[in-house]
């Protein structure tokens, strides 16, 4: 069945659109309708592109949709963080345990094993902190995985030898441990489409072969209508419709840096395979290491840091000359503010998440959200980079202010090129789109997820309202 857009705007022009197998067939004013098409009134509405998020979690946005909030916005105190666990430890089943997400100090302080146990007894609970970096398990989860916890350091001990209850990036591990039920990621579908995003970049480090099964296989069966992008595993032989595979995505674990040889030598081993590097920044430390390293051993047209959380302003025309892309997520600023104007050195704070300054020296900049770390709404985060607001009001540096169509330039962009030429609707191009409830000016002077209608990928129509 072919599809009939009706007088859509599409580049400031109210055209029809026909739509067919896949991509857009047509494109001008005052076409008509076949028999047999379905037609979708768009009243002057413009007709976009679909978004694409170039940096997210999918496997973790899944667990989360299934996890109780432990931090902010939701959960801002020590009471208030008692009373959610006790709330859903109530409703467990016999032998389930209690995930909970979204930690961060500001509620409760450094959570252990005994501060858990304080919380909330008789249950085994596992909390994820809000970075993704570290969960926290209280002393029943221990006596259930302590015996396959291995020797590492990413178990944090204390001086007898015992866990504190502190992992480490240990995701892969402790889904191993546990014998995970793998994620549905039907209802990630459904809230990523309901946003108008139709691509995403997963950019989930060391992604395991089940990993990837559990995502292509969501891809190819429908229940995940988004084209995805992955960073953190090889391409396989076998090609799925959907899915492409881009850099190889670096972490690098701010409390235990690499050595700048081991670095260079890792990015000179992905480099020589011909693939670029994506590498995991939101120190400065962490991004000086590895402009160091880059410089060493050359850069790769496609290399690009990720978060580039803290820039000093001597390093943007060094990221410019290396031709590095950088993906930042501008959301943090709104949802996070408050927190990194207390806990962040004074002297970063008017280097956090810079993005006016990385466009004005020529580097190609793309927004994400980090979700679910970070806010997953791409009209939220245009608002956000705009204003440069945190949730109390204060202002992060507004030089750095950029406007919503330059962000939403950025999440048109191709996933190949974060940050480059925004994807236009043209004849011949894939019939992923989206429609919003007004002109385009009108929404970008207001953007909200509520402005969209419907979005199409590969040209079928899934309205966000049923």
């Amino acid at each position: 069945m072919s599809l009939f857009v009706r007088e859509a705007e599409v580049a400031g022009r109210i055209v029809d659109v026909r739509i067919a197998r896949g991509v857009v067939t047509a494109l001008a004013g005052k076409l008509r309708p076949t028999v047999g098409d379905l037609v979708v009134a768009a009243d002057g509405g413009a007709l976009i592109p679909g978004l694409h998020d170039h940096h997210l979690h999918l496997l973790a946005m899944a667990a989360a949709m299934q996890s109780v909030s432990c931090g902010p916005p939701a959960v801002t105190d020590g009471t208030q963080l008692r009373e959610s666990l006790e709330r859903a430890a109530g409703e467990l089943a016999p032998g389930e345990w209690l995930r909970g997400v979204g930690y961060h100090e500001s509620v409760a302080g450094p959570l252990d094993r005994h501060t858990l146990d304080g919380l909330v007894a008789g249950v085994p609970i596992r909390v994820q902190h809000r970075s993704g970096a570290l969960w926290v398990l209280n002393s029943a989860a221990l006596r259930l995985v302590g015996p396959h916890l291995d020797r590492s350091a990413d178990v944090e001990r204390d001086e007898q030898g015992r866990p504190t209850g502190r992992l480490w990036r240990y995701d892969a591990r402790l889904r191993d441990i546990l014998g995970a039920q793998p994620p549905d990621l039907r209802k990630v579908g459904e809230r990523l489409t309901s946003l108008g995003i139709t691509g995403v970049t997963d950019a989930t480090p060391d992604l395991d072969a089940a990993g990837r099964r559990i995502v292509v296989d969501a891809v190819d069966s429908g229940r995940l209508p988004v084209r995805v992008h992955l960073l953190g595993t090889p391409a396989p032989d076998a090609h799925t419709p959907g899915v492409t595979y881009g850099p190889r995505k670096l972490l690098l674990r701010d409390h235990d840096l690499p050595a700048l040889d081991d670095l260079a030598a890792t990015i000179s081993g992905v480099h020589s395979t011909g693939t670029p590097v994506a590498v995991h920044c939101v120190t400065r430390e962490s991004l000086l290491l590895t402009l160091v390293a880059i410089e060493q051993v050359g850069a790769l047209p496609g290399d690009r840091i990720e978060h580039a959380a803290v820039v000093p302003p001597e390093v943007t025309e060094w990221i410019a000359r290396l031709g590095l892309r950088v993906v930042t997520q501008p959301g943090f600023i709104a949802e996070r503010g408050d927190q990194y104007l207390s806990d962040v050195d004074p002297a970063d704070h008017p280097l956090l998440y810079p993005y006016g300054s990385l466009l004005g020296a020529g580097i190609d900049v793309a927004p994400s959200s980090d979700a679910p770390y970070g806010p997953l709404d791409p009209w939220e985060i245009m608002r956000s980079a705009a204003s440069r607001s945190t949730a109390a009001g204060r202002i992060i540096t507004p030089a750095e202010r950029v406007s919503p169509a330059t962000v939403l330039d950025g999440y048109l962009s191709d996933p190949e090129t974060p940050g480059g030429a925004p994807r236009q609707v043209v004849v011949d191009a894939p019939a992923d789109l989206c429609l919003l409830d007004d002109r385009l000016e009108q929404v970008l002077a207001d953007p909200r997820a509520g402005r969209v209608r419907l979005v199409i990928r590969a040209g079928v129509v899934i309205d966000p309202r049923h």
